[in-house]
């Protein structure tokens, strides 16, 4: 394999932003750094009814925690991190419970995911799928099918990498794409075209971003947030949910979404040019620069086929043999998803391409650069949940919500739930969003005696649902940066998508769930 600094790697975003939202920033970190302990202080001073001292003192742990997270004075992870270490000292319980969820299967099913996906990067795997499509045929140089498979090849890759590392590899592609058209228009008018200026130029950019978070729903693996729910869902209300019967109510959504996705962005940003003659001779020139298949990404692509086969032969043992039968049983507790992931991750550093120099898929130092601080903030965020749910705060919160909101039936409170995640995704990150919400909407719903899976299932999906602001998720921030996108259009298409696609996801749940017996 080429050595680390030869081998072709994520392209960098830029990033850039304004000097008012800079000193916003500033701000924002320098307030929340001291308002969080105030607060946890506060709160621990305030008598609450009804509440024990371990609960109330992890009230004010967590209350420490959530402002940070928002905030962001220190890094998410370490906030995570340090929220059970104060558990610890403060004695709500022991080092090794609150430790515990920190080696959940779930952590290690992210890991080996992570580094798969780092080595379809390393090896430019995603990008010559990407190219490869948009140099199809059917396209012919049509604006609106460019910008339809842009976002399709978009969502389809942001279901089994990262929606950040979907987006800064698409960010280019479509910059290149918008360029190109600059050129033609100036080429046909004489005159200087800013792509800054082209209304097409935005839809590609909001594209990026929006197809790299909703591409996310479609797996468990998609995004952070679905595999912290799923865990929670397994963990406090006892429903394992298979990676195969996900895709069966997620897939259909997602679907829905981008035809969603796909007509207000063009609607909102038509093309300049109907007819963009050259934009497909670019992606080829593009691919053309990839060369030939390599080992290493042939390698790639069998590692992942492998470990896309293992995570959903559950689904079909379970539609064909029944979910009872042993032959299931025996898989699922031989092969399960996290267990699944780890072997095709270590069948990167088995594969040779280049077996005379001892050269593998992937290096130990390349497997490095995945994305470490993600799964100690999913750690950190079950082991707070783990312990609210120990203490009965959940409990406790759960029922001063029902009281307030006064919802009571399931999808009402499904409804809520969507809603409360999608705000909640708009001011923080979306992974420490589910932290926050996955576990407070179960408590609810169990205090309310329903069902609790539609509504986790709900506000997991709304907390990648977060597209009004560059600071909701990394994809819109990558695409703000490109300056291709005015601020006031990503909030007048963000909230547009916000409002209509909490409807969907509301209504794709309440029909499919109980198709596939869950709900």
């Amino acid at each position: 394999m080429e050595s680390d600094k030869d081998c072709p790697i994520e392209d960098e975003a830029p990033s850039a932003i304004s000097p008012l939202e800079e000193k916003f920033e500033s701000w924002r970190q320098k307030i929340s750094l001291f308002l969080g302990p105030l607060l946890a202080l506060a709160l621990l001073l305030v008598p609450l009814p009804g509440l024990g001292a371990n609960a109330h003192t992890l009230a004010a742990i967590i209350c420490w925690v959530v402002v940070w997270w928002i905030g962001e004075p220190v890094p998410l992870p370490v906030t995570a991190v340090l929220g059970a270490v104060l558990c610890i000292l403060a004695g709500v319980s022991d080092a090794k419970t609150v430790l515990a969820p920190f080696a959940e299967p779930t952590i290690f099913l992210f890991l080996g995911s992570f580094i798969l996906a780092r080595a379809m990067s390393v090896h430019a795997l995603d990008r010559r799928f990407a190219y490869g499509i948009l140099s199809i045929g059917w396209i012919r140089d049509r604006s609106w099918r460019i910008l339809f498979a842009f976002g399709a090849i978009t969502a389809f890759i942001s279901m089994w990498l990262s929606n950040t590392a979907t987006t800064a590899m698409m960010l280019p592609i479509g910059v290149g794409i918008v360029t190109a058209m600059a050129g033609l228009m100036e080429k046909q008018t004489g005159k200087k075209v800013e792509p800054a200026r082209l209304r097409f130029a935005t839809a590609m950019m909001l594209m990026a971003a929006y197809a790299s978070s909703a591409g996310g729903i479609g797996t468990p693996v998609g995004t952070p947030p679905n595999l912290i729910g799923l865990a929670m869902i397994e963990k406090f209300a006892g429903v394992k949910i298979q990676f195969f019967q996900w895709m069966l109510f997620a897939v259909p959504m997602l679907l829905v979404m981008y035809a969603l996705l796909f007509l207000l962005l063009y609607f909102l940003h038509k093309p300049e040019m109907p007819v963009m003659e050259g934009g497909r001779d670019f992606v080829r020139l593009e691919l053309a620069k990839l060369g030939p298949w390599s080992r290493g990404q042939k390698n790639s692509l069998a590692a992942f086929l492998v470990t896309v086969c293992l995570w959903v032969i559950p689904g079909f043992l379970a539609v064909f043999l029944g979910s009872s039968a042993q032959m299931t049983k025996l898989y699922g507790q031989r092969l399960p998803e996290a267990v699944a992931a780890l072997l095709g991750a270590s069948l990167l550093f088995i594969l040779p391409v280049d077996w005379k120099k001892r050269q593998f898929t992937i290096s130990w130092r390349q497997a490095l650069a995945i994305d470490w601080g993600t799964l100690l903030l999913f750690g950190g965020g079950l082991s707070l949940g783990s312990l609210m749910f120990e203490t009965r705060l959940a409990e406790y919160v759960g029922q001063g919500l029902l009281r307030l909101s006064g919802a009571g039936s399931l999808w009402t409170i499904t409804f809520a739930s969507i809603f409360i995640a999608i705000a909640a995704s708009e001011t923080t990150s979306n992974t420490a969003s589910a932290n926050m919400v996955v576990p407070v909407v179960i408590s609810l719903a169990l205090a309310a005696g329903v069902n609790p899976v539609p509504p986790a299932l709900g506000a997991i999906f709304g907390c990648s649902w977060g597209f009004m602001l560059p600071v909701s998720t990394p994809p819109n921030a990558i695409v703000y940066g490109s300056g291709l996108v005015p601020i006031t259009k990503m909030i007048r298409a963000g909230l547009l998508f916000d409002l209509t696609g909490g409807l969907v996801i509301w209504a794709v749940l309440r029909l499919l769930l109980p198709l596939v017996g869950l709900a």
